[in-house]
């Protein structure tokens, strides 16, 4: 699958992978940061953004996806940024090509099985909107307030509202292919060798995505793992404290 990519600055190949219902524009901001030192390379995860969609989604599937756009730029070696969703693709493409990656950065996700399913309910919103009838983003969004009561999260999610060529509105991402492989979404991370390199966890305080009870599946994974929590953030710790995750990346990757 031949992934969107927007490319900017100059250096040594950064690659940064969005969460899930986002695109590359969401890490915008860090991505703007770290392209003063870097040559960044915002990705579209299939069936997100401007990328193809397709009936297949899981982390093995979405690894050989950056790993086909490394090849086809002629990237031999990159460091990974990956945020949630993208962080475990990002952890998945590390372990399953080692060499290929110098150093990895995941925010606010660890390598573990989640349980609870968090977005039913914005996948019922979302996937119930009445796109064909909708004249409008307002309306779209007091359609959503029933199932998120955040309106920061309800702007996040109609990024991916858009008009077609006939002016009607569609979703840039995939809700049947999503909500039908929700389940490898949660999955964990394996390896039977692991990623050696340095990598960093960025946790937001207030978020539970990752536990001390990750710990130990974390360093088996990723023996030289180190963990930096940003006070004050959730789940968003990127949008909640660009300027912070930013200093902290372009220290980690040098």
């Amino acid at each position: 699958m031949k992934l969107y990519a927007r490319q900017q600055g100059q250096g040594a190949d950064v690659i940064s992978l969005h969460g899930l219902f986002g695109s590359q524009e969401n890490l915008g901001m860090i991505n703007r940061g770290l392209a003063e030192s870097f040559r960044v390379h915002g990705l579209d995860l299939r069936n997100h953004g401007r990328s193809p969609h397709d009936e297949t989604m899981n982390y093995s599937v979405m690894a050989r996806d950056v790993l086909a756009y490394m090849d086809d730029n002629k990237l031999e070696t990159v460091h990974l940024v990956g945020h949630s969703m993208g962080g475990k693709v990002a952890m998945t493409l590390a372990l399953m090509v080692p060499q290929r990656v110098t150093r990895l950065a995941v925010i606010d996700i660890a390598p573990v099985a989640y349980q609870e399913r968090r977005h039913d309910r914005i996948l019922e919103g979302l996937s119930s909107m009445p796109l064909n009838t909708l004249k409008s983003r307002i309306e779209a969004d007091r359609f959503l307030q029933a199932c998120e009561p955040d309106p920061g999260v309800r702007q996040f999610l109609l990024k991916n509202l858009y008009r077609d060529g006939q002016g009607h509105f569609r979703w840039r991402v995939n809700l049947p292919a999503i909500m039908t492989h929700y389940m490898e979404i949660l999955a964990g991370q394996h390896s039977d060798t692991g990623f050696a390199n340095d990598t960093l966890f960025i946790k937001g305080g207030e978020s539970d995505y990752i536990l001390p009870a990750h710990r130990e599946r974390v360093l088996a994974l990723f023996p030289s793992a180190s963990v930096r929590v940003i006070p004050g953030a959730g789940h968003w710790v990127h949008a909640q404290k660009p300027e912070l995750v930013t200093r902290i990346l372009l220290r980690f990757l040098g």
